[in-house]
């Protein structure tokens, strides 16, 4: 099993309506890379789901990939936010998975906080110019953010 963390600003897709929903195609992503991160993720993956784009950045919980990459549909929404025209049901250029909540976090952590804790100083997330909003995440970093989110603030 891998572990990953996904980016949204919540004012586009929050925990909340992720736990409300219960699950959610992680569509959208126009960027290689972030592609290949999920094109490389299992069935039972793991994740954190961080909010961005807000005055604290904050990891808010953790997310269970329940299923596969496929054609991410968006691309082909003429109109669309999302829209790619060198896309193509027949030659697909963007992937999505599905993710459903897994746990909230006891508490959340900020990217402040974060940057605060010398397990995770290479984290893709605290470098700079970091901006993949899909990236891998260590087993230590895992396991230190999961540790953090127990202790009380």
């Amino acid at each position: 099993m891998r572990h990953w963390l996904f980016k949204s600003e919540p004012s586009e897709f929050s925990w909340e309506r992720l736990v409300r929903e219960g699950r959610t195609a992680w569509s959208g992503v126009r960027n290689f890379q972030a592609r290949n991160n999920m094109m490389e993720m299992k069935v039972g993956d793991l994740g954190f789901f961080y909010h961005s784009s807000i005055a604290v950045p904050e990891i808010a919980g953790v997310v269970k990939v329940i299923r596969e990459a496929y054609p991410d549909s968006t691309a082909w929404e003429k109109g669309g936010d999302y829209y790619d025209p060198r896309s193509t049901e027949k030659k697909p250029m963007w992937y999505m998975v599905d993710v459903a909540p897994e746990e909230e976090l006891a508490r959340r952590l900020t990217l402040p906080e974060l940057r605060e804790v010398p397990a995770l100083a290479y984290m893709a997330l605290l470098r700079k110019g970091q901006r993949l909003s899909v990236q891998p995440v260590s087993p230590q970093e895992w396991n230190a953010i999961l540790s953090l989110s127990r202790k009380p603030a």
